[in-house]
């Protein structure tokens, strides 16, 4: 084999591996996956963060508010993955 091949190849068998059973949620007689739970609830943070800083007024000084918000969105959805499925 090849140097290059010779490296790739545990990468490769890595990459293949997979995980025994994935996290799943029972909802409405069918299974989901988990990561679709804590990406609405992003989604939902994010929509949150936006409506405080229009009602705080700070939305007139914020820079970057797509940035911050969607930011707020996934920190959001990475700690409910890390909390309940950790």
């Amino acid at each position: 084999m090849r140097p290059r091949l010779r490296m790739l190849l545990p990468l490769a068998a890595m990459a293949l591996a997979g995980c025994g059973a994935p996290p799943t949620i029972y909802a409405f007689g069918s299974y989901f996956p988990a990561w679709m739970l804590c990406g609405l609830l992003g989604i939902a943070a994010a929509l949150i963060a936006r409506a405080l800083f229009v009602a705080t007024g700070l939305a007139q000084s914020l820079p970057h508010q797509l940035l911050i918000c969607s930011s707020a969105g996934v920190i959001v959805a990475l700690l409910v993955w890390l909390v309940v499925y950790g």
